[in-house]
């Protein structure tokens, strides 16, 4: 667990977001167009954000497999990812299925997104979001 938050360390990408819960930050400071694609993610009702996170967590696999064979499972795993990711994006849209997948593929699986909804809203613009644990 770590106490330092994120003041200083302004997140603007999903994969710093994903690294952020990955070291269970304290505070997550986000600003820019993910700023707005977090509150989606976090603001999903639960029976929404079962599907979503069904479809989502299968994407994952599927696009953690390509990259642990080196590329050579593509066909079968890209393919995969699209269509259960066409769920998921029904429900959150395109770019917050996008931010959630690589969201989750920084943090190493799709159980950082469900920690990701745990955290509190503590301050909420169109271009910064704060967040702290619970």
């Amino acid at each position: 667990m770590s106490t330092s938050g994120t003041k200083d360390n302004v997140i603007t990408t999903p994969k710093e977001l994903g690294k952020a819960i990955k070291e269970e930050q304290d505070t997550i400071t986000i600003e820019g167009s993910l700023a707005k694609t977090t509150v989606k993610i976090h603001a999903t009702g639960k029976v929404a954000w079962a599907i979503a996170f069904a479809a989502i967590g299968i994407a994952v696999v599927a696009a953690m497999a390509t990259l642990a064979t080196g590329g050579t499972s593509a066909p079968a795993t890209g393919t995969t990812a699209a269509f259960s990711a066409g769920g998921a994006a029904a429900i959150l849209g395109s770019s917050a299925t996008s931010a959630a997948i690589y969201i989750a593929i920084a943090a190493g699986g799709v159980g950082a997104l469900t920690k990701l909804r745990r955290y509190k809203v503590v301050e909420k613009s169109d271009s910064r979001l704060v967040l702290r644990r619970r």
